[in-house]
């Protein structure tokens, strides 16, 4: 495969979905991963390596704008950050295609609507085993074909606040996941949030759609393949495809390029790649690396020192009674939906001082919540290069509904008789849903990307990753990636590889 006809930078959501979609066309296909299969260790299930240690965390810096550095939580495995995800494969709601105020200002519409892209959304659902339940949420969207799976079940501590919560008027409803419990659990007696998957127990990228990609014998995979730039010609395609591989510089020459890096990464190759004004390439709108987004989001502890909390895994339930809006007739807040359950180590990594047996009994005391709201879309929130360095300047919006929501539920979760309820925002450690660097939109002037992800200034490149994503919702964005890289591969077998 010396000049496939499509290479593939990146194997996680994006990368891996896009492959899965091509299966089968005949095309020759090099997928480029820089990372290496993710080893099955004693560490994947130790909270302490996970969580204190940072054993899985990558090796190298980002930047603030203004010079501080950061070790960012990204994470380079064949798989990508799927590898660590908490499989949460939930859609968009109908009303996040469409244009919405909230109260740190408007989230924009997508280029096309819900009706139009869930067939998709079911196709993903499918693809990814997803396991949920319908008519529980009063904000569940239209599904053309119900989920393959009934839900993971509660615990009984997790079923217990489930009724508390539903005896308030709410209306907590089973979480979309892609996790096979029983399968999980026979690997070791922990959560799935947050720890790597190294069997078959989490869908993601690597035991999901890859897999399926690669028993095409025309797919074939490159690990330890650090894609550093694109080389376009004079006629504005796509030629060349420059990574480095154990040290050696090498290079690739495909008719077609999908470049799925993942939102930071994918702005940043196209930002250092060379092009006549030195503004990269894709980037004839200036828009490559704006609109960064990162999730508005924070841990809630709801303890009840009476009461233990006996749960293993934990992370069945959502509530959205607040997603449309704040529960008053006002703007939207956003979702709450149960964190893996934490123990001592995992809160040792953020509160460095007290005793560990004071850590142990708060943990397993608590049910352990996240909370996320919107971050909105603005061209100054943005992703930078500074030669090899990637340099963030996330300009946070729209924090007063985190605000309101953290309010609200610290008042539901007292009512639910829960007396102690302790909350911590995340910071830009930790990789909340980074969206939104090279957004696809109608405007060649506003937007890098068409509403099937291909560049407008390069008609052999497209981007499939998060940062496509014109708006944040306030959901994980897994299921809607891999929706529209299924939708992008389709598009492709249609116009780029008819005989």
């Amino acid at each position: 495969m010396t000049n496939p006809d499509i290479v593939i930078i990146g194997s996680g959501i994006g990368g891996a979905t896009i492959a899965s979609g091509l299966a089968g066309s005949g095309a020759s296909i090099l997928m480029l991963e820089r990372g290496e299969l993710l080893p099955a260790t004693p560490h994947t299930r130790d909270t302490r390596a996970i969580f204190v240690d940072g054993h899985y965390r990558p090796k190298e810096m980002w930047r603030e704008a203004g010079g501080a550095a950061f070790n960012p939580g990204n994470y380079y495995y064949v798989g990508g950050n799927s590898k660590f995800y908490g499989a949460v494969l939930i859609r968009y709601r109908r009303e996040d295609f469409s244009v919405m105020e909230h109260y740190g200002g408007v989230s924009p519409a997508w280029p096309f609507s819900y009706e139009e892209f869930e067939p998709w959304y079911s196709r993903a659902e499918q693809l990814f085993r997803v396991r949920g339940a319908l008519a529980e949420d009063p904000t569940e969207p239209f599904h053309s074909i119900p989920y393959p799976f009934g839900p993971v079940p509660d615990e009984p501590t997790i079923a217990r606040a489930r009724a508390e919560l539903k005896r308030l008027g709410l209306h907590p409803a089973s979480l979309p996941l892609g996790v096979d419990i029983d399968a999980w659990l026979k690997d070791g007696k922990t959560g799935w949030d947050a720890f790597p998957n190294t069997g078959t127990g989490k869908v993601d990228a690597q035991s999901g759609p890859l897999t399926a990609a690669l028993a095409d014998r025309n797919i074939r995979l490159e690990t330890g393949a650090h894609v550093e730039y694109l080389e376009a010609s004079s006629d504005a395609t796509i030629a060349t495809v420059h990574y480095r591989q154990n040290g050696i510089l090498k290079k690739v020459t495909p008719k077609l390029v999908v470049l799925s890096a993942g939102a930071v990464n994918s702005a940043a190759i196209l930002l250092r790649s060379p092009s006549p004004n030195g503004n990269g390439l894709a980037n004839r709108s200036d828009q490559v690396g704006r609109n960064f987004m990162n999730h508005n989001s924070s841990a809630m502890l709801a303890i009840d020192p009476r009461r233990r909390n006996t749960s293993v895994y934990q992370k069945t339930l959502m509530l959205n009674d607040y997603y449309l809006s704040d529960g008053k007739g006002g703007k939207p807040l956003g979702n709450v939906q149960l964190l893996g359950k934490i123990d001592g180590h995992i809160l040792r990594a953020n509160v460095k001082l007290a005793p560990k047996f004071a850590l142990d009994f708060m943990a397993g005391h608590a049910v352990d919540w996240y909370l996320m709201c919107e971050d909105l879309p603005d061209p100054e929130s943005r992703i930078m290069v500074d030669g090899k360095d990637i340099v963030m300047q996330w300009r946070r919006s729209n924090m007063q509904s985190l605000d309101g929501l953290t309010k609200v539920m610290r008042e539901n979760f007292r009512a639910c008789g829960y007396p102690i309820v302790l909350s911590r925002p995340f910071d830009k450690r930790t990789p909340s849903h980074q969206c939104g660097t090279v957004k696809m939109g109608d405007d060649p002037a506003t937007s890098p990307l068409d509403p099937f992800c291909r560049s407008f200034d390069h008609r052999n490149l497209f981007v499939v990753d998060a940062g496509f994503l014109p708006n944040s919702a306030a959901v994980n964005p897994a299921l809607s990636i891999a929706a529209q890289a299924l939708r992008v591969a389709d598009h492709i077998r249609k116009t780029e590889l008819v005989a």
